[in-house]
């Protein structure tokens, strides 16, 4: 297995739609090797989610590990298809391994339904809510060519990383009885999406 080389904003397989997996290809060997040599790539750069075309694949597949400390929260999607399970939207913040070091806050759909086949070609169906939903909208925006900034409603919210941990990560709370640190001194871990 080996580590993917990460595609950048500004390469043209990030705007191009990506492919279906062709029925007789669901359970090949190719295909695993991909989604394996995807996630060795999504651990070595720290990231909770990573679409092939990331990784200069145009197929419609992604990965996602919305809580990395959760391997039951890992999830091979290929051939997927997002509905919205209400109209109820939310803004959260957002990052890309293929946009480094820059977030923004990204309006998303609360809850949605993924129909995908796993790594073996099996079909299946999942609902998700909340940040492993937000998770999952952003990898399958990227196999239509749609990176985060596309969706981003309000761009003065644009923040390098540095400034992001600085001043809009989310920090644990201090336990009773701890000293917190100063919020602008406090650095928050950074994980990046897809």
């Amino acid at each position: 297995m080996a580590i993917l080389k990460v595609a950048r904003m500004g390469h043209p397989v990030l705007r191009q739609l990506a492919e279906e997996i062709p029925q007789n290809a669901l359970r090949s060997a190719e295909l695993k090797s991909l989604v394996d040599e995807m996630f060795e790539t999504m651990d070595e750069y720290a990231g909770i989610g990573l679409a092939a075309p990331q990784v200069h694949f145009g197929l419609r597949i992604f990965i996602i590990r919305p809580d990395p400390a959760d391997e039951e929260s890992l999830r091979v999607a290929v051939n997927p298809v997002i509905t919205p399970l209400s109209e109820e939207m939310s803004e959260g913040w957002e990052g890309c391994l293929s946009v480094p070091d820059i977030h923004g806050m990204v309006p998303r759909h609360v809850k949605i339904r993924l129909d995908a086949h796993d790594r073996d070609g099996k079909k299946y169906a999942v609902e998700f809510e909340d940040f492993p939903a937000r998770v999952a909208q952003h990898e399958g925006d990227h196999l239509d060519g749609v990176l985060f900034i596309d969706r981003m409603t309000n761009l003065s919210t644009l923040a390098y990383g540095q400034e992001w941990r600085r001043y809009h990560a989310p920090r644990p709370k201090p336990e009773e009885g701890e000293e917190g640190e100063d919020a602008e001194g406090a650095e928050a871990p950074e994980e990046g999406e897809g």
